[in-house]
């Protein structure tokens, strides 16, 4: 399904901007229209017997993967591989985003929000690289929740 169906289909109001391919925050930092929101960084990770996590927090946020899995009770995290990214989201890399639950027909990620986006609009891709939405953060949890998604804000 198209992310922008799904949105519409919830009525969730977002803006959209094209651009050229980004794969990196320092990429899309150069190459992004300007557009409201927190632009965000997205990380797919695989927790050591725990299954598989999606963190989306602010682009220049620095992230403690040992701190993150002691609060989440997971005994470590590695970043899942290619193929995971494409065999549970359906994405490539470069492409992360929580609207790619929207493809884990499975509900085998849990997302985790960073408390920091909380009541403002977030940027993230909506399932490509070529293009950069904003939505409000209310209405990203309402997304995560009409999926059945588990979701964790830290």
């Amino acid at each position: 399904m198209i992310i922008e169906d799904k949105l519409k289909e919830l009525n969730i109001n977002y803006e959209i901007v094209e651009q050229d391919a980004v794969y990196t925050v320092e990429e899309a930092k150069q190459k992004v229209p300007y557009i409201e929101g927190i632009p965000c960084k997205n990380l797919f990770l695989k927790g050591k017997k725990k299954g598989y996590f999606l963190y989306t927090l602010p682009e220049d946020k620095q992230v403690n993967l040992k701190e993150l899995a002691k609060f989440l009770h997971v005994q470590s995290f590695h970043f899942a591989s290619h193929d995971d990214l494409k065999n549970i989201l359906k994405l490539i890399p470069g492409s992360v985003t929580p609207l790619g639950i929207i493809n884990d027909t499975e509900n085998k990620v849990i997302v985790v929000l960073d408390k920091e986006l909380t009541k403002n609009k977030v940027l993230v891709h909506p399932n490509r690289n070529t293009a950069t939405i904003s939505i409000k953060y209310d209405d990203l949890i309402k997304f995560i929740k009409c999926l059945n998604h588990e979701l964790i804000e830290v």
